[in-house]
C-alpha cells in the first residue's frame, strides 16, 4: 500500500475542470498509475479532510514523440475524477 503524498502526485487545473467543480462538485488529480479506487479515495479523504461520493479514474496513454531520426515515449499517465457530497470544498482549487 502506498503512502498517501505518493498516490496523489497532483491537482489537475484546466477550464474544464474548473467548470467541474462549480457546477458537480467535481475535483481532478492526477494519481499514481498503480493506485486503486480504495486507494485513492482514503488519501483524498485523510488529505483533505472531506467525504468523497464518487471516483472514476482515466488511465491516459503516453504520446510518442519524435525528434529526427530519434523517437522516445512519454510516460502513461492517471487521472481521476473525485465527486465530494453536498456543501464541502477543497480549498486548494479555491485559490488557484
Amino acid at each position: 500500500m502506498s503512502s498517501i503524498l505518493s498516490i496523489i502526485r497532483r491537482p489537475l487545473v484546466t477550464e474544464k475542470v474548473t467548470k467541474l467543480t462549480e457546477k458537480l462538485n467535481k475535483y481532478v488529480f492526477e494519481v499514481d498509475l498503480g493506485s486503486g479506487k480504495i486507494e485513492i479515495k482514503r488519501a483524498v479523504e485523510e488529505r483533505f479532510k472531506v467525504h468523497v461520493t464518487s471516483i472514476r479514474t482515466i488511465v491516459l496513454p503516453g504520446k510518442v514523440k519524435r525528434m529526427g531520426r530519434f523517437s522516445g515515449r512519454r510516460p502513461d499517465r492517471k487521472k481521476a475524477i473525485v465527486t465530494l457530497a453536498k456543501d464541502e470544498k477543497i480549498e486548494l482549487f479555491e485559490n488557484a
